[in-house]
C-alpha cells in the first residue's frame, strides 16, 4: 500500500487558544475545551442571533441540549432552535427535552433553516443527500452550514456538485455517538468539563469567521479536545471506522469467535463473557486509561502466547477487508450504496420494501440477555487473551490503513482508538453489540451489516485456519506492534481524555423515536 503524505493542519482562530502536540513525531493544534471557556461562546459566535438544529435523530438531541445549556451558562441570548419535519414522531421528544413551540425553540424544519445564521444539519445522512437542494435554497445568505458528518460532501462530490458559495460550511464530528455526547456533557456539569472529543473543519469561510464559529460549537458541546481536518478526510475516516473497528469488525469478531468457542466446547455463557463482555468491557477499560500496550502487557507469559498466535493470524486477514472498505469509501462506492440502500426502505419499481430487519434475535444474542442480568454492578468480564488478539489486532491495522491514507494522528486515534473504548463499547456493554448495530445512525447500522460478514467470513476461512494449522508466530508483525509509534501518541491523546469515565445505565435508552414506533 503505497503512503500518502501525513496531513498537517493548521488554522487561525482569534477567540480561543490554540495549542501544539506532538503525536508520534507529528506536530498538531487542538482547542482544549472546559466549561470555563463558554465565556467566550458569545464572542464566538458574534452576529448569530438564531442556531437551528436540523434532526432529532443520534445527534441532535445532545447537540441541541449542550448548546442551549453552554449558552445559557454563558448568558447569551441566542436562540437554540430544533427544526423537524412535519409530523415527526420526534416532537414529543423535543418537548420533553425543554423545546417547545412556545417560546419559538422548537418548530417546522423549513421554518427553522430559513430562520438561522448557523444551521447544524443533523438529519440522516441518506435524508440529507435527498434533501439538499431543498436544504440550501433555504438558507439564508451569508449563513452558515453546520455538519457533524462528511457524508454530504462526498455524496455532492460523486455527483458533480458543490454547496452554495454564498454560504460558510463548516464540521463539527465529535467521535461518539450522540447518547455518549449528551451523557458526558451532563456527568461533566459538577466538574470543569467532560465530554467526547471532536474534529473540526472549515470547507468554505465566506465572512472570515468560520473557524470561531467551528471552534465555539466544539467548545459549547463539551469537546475536552477539538482538532482540525478536512470534511474529505472526516468522512472517509468515519464511514470507514463504522465498519471497522467501531460497529461492523466488532460485531464480525464476535459472532465469529462465539461459534469457535462454543464448537470447541466452551459454555455459552462463558463463550459470550469470554468474547462481548471481554471486549466491551475490560480490554475498552484498559486501553481507555493505559493504552493498547497494557492489554498484552497484562496477560501471563501463557496468556501472551495466545496472543501472539491471534495477533499473527488475524492481523492480514482484517487489513485485507479494511483496505477494500477504505477505498470503497474513498471512491464513493460506499456512499452511494448508503443512498440506494435508504431508497430501497421504500416500495419501488415493483418491488417491496426491505427496511432494515433486527439482529439481535439469534442465540448468541439471547445468551447476552442472561449474563447481563446476572452480571454483577461493576463487572468488566475476563480479558481472555486469544480474543484480546484479534481485537487488538484489527485496531491496529486500522491505525495502519488511515496512516498510510495520509490521516492525522488524532483522527487515527480517535477514530480506530478513542471513539471505540470512550464511547461505544460503554453502551455495547450495557445493551450488547447488537442493541447497538440495531440502534445507531443508519449509514452505521447499513455499513455494519454490510461488512461485519465480510470479517466473520475472513477469520472463520483464513484466520483460524492458520491457527488451527499451527502457521508459525509472525514474529515481525509482533516487533512492529510493540514498537509501534502510535502507543506513544495515544499516550498523549489520553491526557486529554474526558476528565470523568462515561456512566451507562443499564437500562440507557437510545433508540430513535421512528425506530420505537415501527419496531424496526
Amino acid at each position: 500500500m503505497a503512503s500518502q503524505t501525513h496531513i498537517s493542519l493548521d488554522f487561525h482562530t482569534c477567540v480561543f487558544k490554540k495549542e501544539k502536540v506532538s503525536l508520534a513525531g507529528h506536530h498538531e493544534y487542538i482547542v482544549r475545551g472546559g466549561r470555563d471557556l463558554f465565556t467566550l461562546l458569545p464572542d464566538a459566535f458574534k452576529g448569530i442571533k438564531q442556531i437551528g438544529v436540523i434532526g432529532w435523530g443520534s445527534q441532535g438531541p445532545a447537540q441541541a441540549q449542550n448548546l442551549r445549556d453552554s449558552l445559557a451558562d454563558a448568558k447569551s441570548n441566542i436562540i437554540v432552535k430544533v427544526g423537524l419535519r412535519k409530523g415527526s414522531p420526534s416532537f414529543a421528544e423535543a418537548r420533553a427535552a425543554g423545546f417547545s413551540e412556545e417560546n419559538g425553540t422548537l418548530g417546522d424544519m423549513w421554518e427553522t433553516i430559513s430562520g438561522s445564521d448557523l444551521v447544524l444539519l443533523l438529519i440522516s445522512d441518506a435524508a440529507q443527500a435527498d434533501n439538499h437542494e431543498k436544504i440550501f435554497s433555504h438558507m439564508k445568505p451569508n449563513s452558515t452550514l453546520g455538519l457533524s458528518h462528511g457524508f454530504l460532501l462526498g455524496h455532492l462530490q460523486s455527483m458533480g456538485l458543490d454547496f452554495p458559495k454564498n454560504v460558510s460550511v463548516i464540521a463539527v464530528c465529535p467521535k461518539g455517538m450522540g447518547p455518549s455526547v449528551r451523557r458526558l456533557y451532563v456527568q461533566g456539569k459538577e466538574i470543569n468539563g467532560a465530554g467526547i472529543n471532536s474534529s473540526f473543519g472549515v470547507h468554505q469561510d465566506f465572512d472570515g469567521r468560520a473557524t470561531d464559529v467551528a471552534l465555539g460549537w466544539s467548545v459549547a458541546l463539551g469537546s475536552p479536545f477539538t482538532f482540525v481536518t478536512t470534511l474529505e478526510q472526516e468522512y472517509k475516516s468515519d464511514i470507514f471506522g463504522e465498519r471497522g473497528i467501531l460497529l461492523g469488525a466488532v460485531h464480525g469478531i464476535v459472532e465469529c469467535l462465539f461459534r469457535r468457542y462454543t464448537e470447541n466446547g466452551m459454555s455459552e455463557d462463558l463463550a459470550y463473557k469470554n468474547t462481548v463482555e471481554c471486549i466491551t468491557g475490560i480490554i475498552s477499560k484498559t486501553i481507555s486509561t493505559k493504552g493498547i500496550l497494557a492489554v498484552y502487557n497484562s496477560l501471563s507469559e501463557e496468556g501472551k502466547r495466545e496472543f501472539e498466535i491471534a495477533y499473527s493470524a488475524s492481523y492480514h486477514p482484517c487489513m485485507d477487508i479494511l483496505y477494500e472498505c477504505y477505498e470503497d469509501v474513498a471512491s464513493g462506492s460506499e456512499i452511494r450504496s448508503v443512498v440506494l440502500a435508504a431508497q430501497r426502505f421504500y416500495e419501488k419499481d415493483g418491488l417491496p420494501a426491505f427496511p432494515m430487519g433486527k439482529i439481535d434475535q439469534t442465540r448468541m444474542w439471547k445468551v447476552g440477555e442472561r449474563v447481563r442480568k446476572a452480571r454483577p454492578s461493576g463487572d468488566l468480564g475476563p480479558l481472555y487473551p486469544f480474543t484480546a488478539g484479534v481485537y487488538v489486532a484489527l485496531m491496529m491495522a486500522q491505525i495502519e490503513i488511515l496512516r498510510k491514507k495520509g490521516h492525522s494522528y488524532s483522527e487515527i486515534i480517535n477514530e480506530s482508538v478513542i471513539e471505540a473504548v470512550d464511547s461505544l463499547n460503554p453502551f455495547m456493554h450495557a445493551r450488547g453489540v447488537s442493541f447497538m448495530v440495531d440502534n445507531c445512525s443508519t449509514t452505521a447500522r447499513l455499513g455494519s451489516r454490510k461488512w461485519a460478514p465480510r470479517f466473520d467470513y475472513i477469520l472463520t476461512q483464513q484466520a483460524l485456519v492458520a491457527v488451527d494449522n499451527g502457521t508459525p508466530i509472525n514474529q515481525d508483525l509482533l516487533s512492529n506492534f510493540l514498537s509501534d509509534p502510535v502507543h506513544g501518541a495515544i499516550e498523549v491523546c489520553a491526557q486529554m481524555r474526558p476528565t470523568v469515565d462515561i456512566s451507562v445505565h443499564p437500562d440507557a435508552d437510545f433508540v430513535r423515536p421512528e425506530l420505537r414506533q415501527s419496531g424496526n
